[in-house]
């Protein structure tokens, strides 16, 4: 659901850059306020495996439509709703920045549209409930599944309700919702698939890696790798996903592209006006690697490239604004084990 620019009039996009600055703002006191440094490197590896599952286009059988993950409700399940936030956050500015994945005028709106959501919504009205008293395989499929396909319903809504605001004529709200919701459900049933069998791998290997499950036993459940271990796990993960399964990515239009497909016969609308040109400038000079490829090449490499260099920069982000902006302070005889 990365919104292009031209979807969004400029009262909108700085509208919905305040709620998710806002969202932003609460999120850094609370993660301040937790002081969680293991959290840092988990920030790290998460947004990686994100950023590279992303690329990941599954095919919707029967509709010539794809889908990928959000990753919202997966970021916050391990990390909590505010550190999750932030994670996506640094996710989705190395994709709009370094990608062109996502119009820079719109990233207020893809900000909360696929991590608001996921990451407040999935977080504390879904998982920490279901995981009250403890995980399971199949509590932690149910919560990934229904987290999901809530979440994705409501950014599928918000997508429409901001097109509407901002009078997108070619995308009419009752025909473009009817669209866009079905398409969004089959896609968000998937992700709930995938986010369940990655959340019960970290269950299985370290549970206490996952956030918001208490535990009335006596005997906490041993993991079956080490935290480093289940880090490097994670990471290794997000190379192969990024670096040789995104070439195997399907090449249908995802949801939202198919759905304006549908609707307005066209996957790209175009834009007038200075706001429009100045994002748009912007973006050209720092999308080194524009649409997941190098310029002007079509070369698988570039694909490859792309999942593993992205990877390695959402990692550097997200570690490095944990320190720059003091996210966390360090607790005398913390171990890592």
């Amino acid at each position: 659901m990365h919104m292009a620019d031209a979807l969004v009039a400029p009262a909108v996009a700085g509208t919905m850059y305040v709620l998710s600055t806002g969202a932003a703002g609460v999120s850094v006191k609370k993660v301040r306020e937790e002081n969680d440094p293991k959290k840092i490197p988990v920030m790290g590896v998460m947004g990686a495996f994100v950023f590279a599952t992303q690329m990941l286009n599954f095919t919707i059988p029967g509709t010539g439509s794809s889908g990928h993950l959000c990753g919202g409700m997966m970021l916050s399940a391990m990390l909590g709703p505010y550190a999750g936030f932030l994670t996506m956050i640094g996710v989705l500015l190395v994709q709009c920045l370094l990608f062109a994945d996502g119009g820079l005028l719109a990233l207020g709106c893809n900000i909360w549209n696929m991590a608001f959501y996921g990451c407040f919504i999935g977080a504390l009205l879904i998982w920490r409930p279901i995981m009250k008293k403890g995980a399971s395989r199949l509590k932690i499929a149910i919560a990934s599944i229904l987290g999901c396909v809530l979440t994705l319903q409501l950014g599928a809504f918000s997508v429409t309700l901001e097109t509407f605001f901002s009078g997108i004529t070619e995308l009419p709200f009752s025909v473009f919702m009817a669209t866009m919701q079905p398409i969004h459900l089959a896609i968000g049933f998937v992700e709930g698939l995938i986010t369940a069998a990655v959340l019960i791998f970290v269950n299985e290997a370290r549970p206490e890696l996952l956030w918001g499950v208490g535990r009335d036993e006596n005997v906490v459940k041993e993991g079956k790798l080490s935290f480093k271990g289940t880090i490097i796990a994670i990471a290794v993960a997000a190379a192969i996903c990024g670096g040789a399964i995104s070439l195997f990515a399907s090449a249908f239009p995802d949801g939202l592209e198919w759905s304006m497909e549908q609707v307005a016969g066209t996957t790209e609308l175009e834009a007038e006006g200075g706001v429009y040109d100045t994002a748009a400038g912007i973006q050209e000079t720092t999308s080194l690697l524009p649409d997941y490829a190098f310029k002007d090449s079509e070369s698988a490499v570039g694909t490859s490239f792309s999942g593993i260099v992205g990877a390695l920069v959402v990692v550097g982000v997200c570690v490095g604004a944990s320190y720059a902006f003091r996210f966390f302070r360090k607790k005398e005889n913390t171990k890592i084990a």
